[in-house]
């Protein structure tokens, strides 16, 4: 299971129409509307200065929130638009869609590498060259990965880690199919590989 789900605070926005809409953004808030989860559409005000740093932190639309809103059950909320202001490039609008814990949707697990001090490749000066510091994974709502756990601790030098050498929780899938791709590597230490093409070069 996910470790830390984060919270997102929303208040009910009482009315509906531009106007409401204006008068929130007037307050420093922006409307927006919950929808799906086989319940009525619920319309919220979410904090300006909040959702811009969730904004800006980036992978807002890829990330699970637990949604707080005043007078109503916590409910596990992706967004799925964010509409702004076209010469501001500012939001005015979000769209947020509930989701049941069978939900399928796409989210970004980091990935920790663990072992490093028994890896023979890394005692030998080897480097461990992490091309995917997270993987877009297809999960259940009710049942995500905090992290992915990758040991390193057999791995010697020019030792590739692939997706397919990682375990999977049962039922989540790699978004990238039919590509075993790269998580990381052992690399040679950069004295090693210039003695190496030394040798090369005397050889020829």
């Amino acid at each position: 299971m996910a470790g830390e789900i984060p919270d997102l605070n929303a208040t009910v926005r009482t009315g509906t129409g531009k106007g409401a809409a204006r008068q929130a953004r007037r307050e420093n808030l922006v409307p927006g509307i919950v929808y799906g989860g086989g319940a009525e559409p619920l319309p919220i005000n979410l904090k300006y200065n909040e959702l811009l740093k969730r904004l800006k932190a980036g992978r807002f639309l890829s990330t699970l929130f637990n949604l707080k809103v005043d007078g109503q059950e916590d409910v596990r909320v992706i967004c799925r638009g964010v509409q702004r202001d076209v010469v501001k490039d500012l939001p005015t609008h979000v769209d947020l869609m509930r989701l049941r814990r069978t939900s399928r949707i796409n989210l970004f697990i980091p990935v920790e590498f663990v072992g490093e001090e028994k890896s023979p490749g890394l005692k030998r000066g080897g480097v461990l060259t992490v091309v995917r510091p997270e993987v877009e994974l297809v999960v259940t709502a009710g049942d995500i990965p905090e992290k992915l756990t990758v040991d390193v601790s057999a791995l010697n030098i020019g030792d590739i880690v692939h997706i397919s050498d990682i375990a999977l929780p049962e039922g989540t899938t790699p978004t990238i199919t039919g590509r075993d791709f790269v998580i990381a590597n052992i690399s040679a230490p950069s004295g090693l590989r210039s003695a190496d093409n030394e040798e090369e070069a005397v050889e020829e």
